[in-house]
């Protein structure tokens, strides 16, 4: 089946554009942004799964003690330049560089019309796989820039005021990764496992990215760590013409809300050829992941439901303080300090299953008081 874009020079393989992968049911495509002051949070997620022929979509708001959503789901297009379903729309204004968010689900409280501009060079993580005994569990790149906002938004009918330079991340990542219903298989004889944590900070005069995967035991399998310089007139953010990003190695200290898989507080440690400095993150709010679709029990990424369904939910923030699978996954915004600058960013935190240096042991235990979470600065 061709596309649009077979015109283009872009072709990896024989295969037309709109073939994905090996036929992998779990191949996915996702466009990922986040904004935040320190009273208001928004973020929005759309994902292309070819092999399922599903497209879906979520926009989510976190505003005085509230978490409010709409969902879009149905058939995938042939032409993956039209990046809009239902009420949700991402335009492609300057790639890399350039997007426009718009939503109009006045129905469900949400309207926005937003424009994120990239500030740093586009950091792409190292790629992450990971096997389940046999079966390839994640094969994913990520790239990931940070950015500010501008235009409009109203919630719950009100206008919210979007400050000049409201400080936001791009999450651009495609390959394998679960999603919703996963193919029959027999049960793994272990529980599951992932300790994933992940810190797009914005300062005033650069930028810090922390990213890292952990097994049961606290060893890293996949992690990142870079001061992203800032654009300049006329930088271009990947390739030849882009500011240099300084990858450093970064060491995490998670301290644990009691009863909660849920930080407190927490520490990096950037070693730089000055020597170590660190930065403090201290939480301001917490968004709930499954607002965007992360491991929603009724609206997860790539589930079939109709040629096009639109639906909205919106629940008190306390409500969704809880240690489910749709709870624990979550992003923090957090005060960052770091050698004189203060900055704005996120900290986000996915941790199932055992965890030893932060004294998990079952599916979903809670934190013990005082645990701490040290992990290896390499």
């Amino acid at each position: 089946m061709l596309i649009p874009f077979d015109d283009y020079p872009v072709h990896q393989t024989a295969l037309p554009l709109a073939h994905a992968g090996d036929s992998h049911q779990d191949f996915y495509d996702r466009f990922w942004f986040n904004g935040y002051t320190e009273d208001t949070y928004f973020a929005v997620a759309m994902g292309f799964y070819p092999n399922r022929g599903v497209m879906d979509a979520a926009f989510s708001v976190v505003r005085d003690g509230v978490q409010r959503s709409v969902f879009a789901s149905g058939r995938i297009p042939a032409d993956r330049t039209r990046t809009r379903i239902g009420p949700i729309d991402i335009e492609i204004v300057d790639p890399l560089r350039v997007n426009r968010v718009r939503v109009d689900a006045p129905e469900h409280g949400l309207v926005a019309d937003l424009t994120f501009n990239a500030r740093t060079p586009v950091c792409e993580e190292p790629r992450q796989t990971r096997w389940s005994g046999t079966r390839l569990w994640m094969d994913a790149t990520r790239a990931t820039s940070l950015g500010t906002w501008s235009g409009s938004l109203k919630v719950a009918g009100d206008r919210v005021k979007v400050p000049k330079g409201m400080y936001g991340t791009k999450d651009r990542s495609w390959g394998l990764r679960p999603v919703a219903d996963p193919a029959a298989a027999a049960p793994d004889r272990q529980l599951p496992q992932i300790f994933f944590l992940w810190a797009p900070l914005n300062f005033e005069d650069s930028c810090l990215h922390f990213m890292v995967f952990e097994d049961s035991d606290g060893v890293a399998w996949a992690r990142t760590g870079a001061v992203l310089p800032l654009l300049g007139k006329g930088s271009s953010v990947v390739g030849e013409g882009a500011p240099e990003i300084e990858h450093v190695p970064v060491r995490h200290s998670v301290r644990w809300a009691p009863g909660f898989r849920r930080s407190e507080g927490a520490t990096l440690s950037v070693r730089t050829p000055g020597g170590v400095q660190l930065v403090e993150l201290e939480p301001i709010q917490t968004f709930r992941m499954r607002g965007v679709g992360y491991s929603h029990p009724d609206y997860p990424h790539g589930r079939w439901h109709d040629e096009l369904m639109v639906a909205g939910e919106a629940y008190p923030v306390e409500e969704l303080d809880g240690l489910g699978l749709d709870q624990v996954h979550i992003q923090q915004v957090v005060r960052a300090k770091w050698e004189g600058r203060t900055g704005l960013g996120v900290l986000e935190q996915l941790v199932v299953g055992p965890h030893s240096p932060s004294g998990f042991t079952g599916l979903l235990d809670g934190a013990a008081t005082g645990a701490v979470s040290d992990g290896h600065l390499t």
